[in-house]
């Protein structure tokens, strides 16, 4: 059976996509057979064919390298740019705990890693109709710790530290913190970080440039982070 993580983010935009293609990314270079998950995903776009793109599975795929098929990585998909409890509601197909479940533990026989990337920031609504499902319904359903990924520019103080009380709250583990879009000797960024790590008790694991195509942390490090 494989070893996983969820990344989850202080919000939407924050990178948390392109921060798990670089996480992927280094797990293959590293010899292991890495893959990507995630339970819906929002905001695609058309085939000719007119079949969806899973473009966040797409864009993981371009990032790391890795040959996995694209029809593995996600069992829900919508065209609507929306949290997907309003795209299902809009498009149909609302999303069952189990069909994620099933999905989940086939790559988990085929792949040593498993990365699962959320949608949205911790609070997103998967599901919200006679049954309800929270991102964190998610997380405990696969029974995986968090890796955090957070801008590292202005606000980010605030976003960190209310996700890390909303996810301990909810006795969501986490392992640490990754801070994107991060412009080295800037003062503000650098201090954000520092607040971010006194006032969470968490540990930041790397910073990651625009336009970075490595992850600053060792193969080692990063598979110790999986359960």
């Amino acid at each position: 059976m494989s070893k996983s993580l969820f990344v989850t983010g202080t919000g939407t935009d924050v990178g948390k996509t392109y921060v798990t293609g670089l996480v992927i990314k280094k797990l293959a270079e590293s010899g292991t057979r890495a893959a990507y998950y995630k339970a819906a995903m929002s905001g695609n776009e058309r085939r000719a064919d007119s079949t969806l793109i899973p473009g966040d599975a797409l864009s993981v795929k371009e990032v790391s390298g890795i040959s996995q098929p694209l029809e593995e990585m996600c069992p829900y998909i919508y065209e609507n740019a929306y949290s997907p409890h309003l795209a299902a509601r809009i498009e149909g197909g609302p999303v069952e705990l189990s069909v994620v479940k099933e999905g989940f533990c086939r790559l988990g026989g085929a792949y040593d890693y498993v990365t699962v990337e959320g949608s949205g920031g911790i609070l997103c609504p998967i599901r919200y109709d006679e049954e309800r499902i929270m991102l964190e319904d998610v997380i405990k359903a696969l029974d995986l710790s968090c890796l955090l990924v957070a801008d590292a520019g202005l606000g980010t103080i605030n976003s960190v530290v209310l996700t890390v009380a909303y996810m301990r709250a909810r006795k969501l583990p986490i392992v640490g913190m990754i801070f994107n879009r991060f412009h080295p000797g800037n003062v503000m960024e650098e201090d954000n970080i520092r607040m971010c790590e006194e006032l969470t008790g968490l540990k930041t694991l790397a910073c990651v440039r625009e336009g970075d195509r490595e992850l600053s942390m060792e193969a080692e490090a990063l598979r110790a982070l999986y359960n």
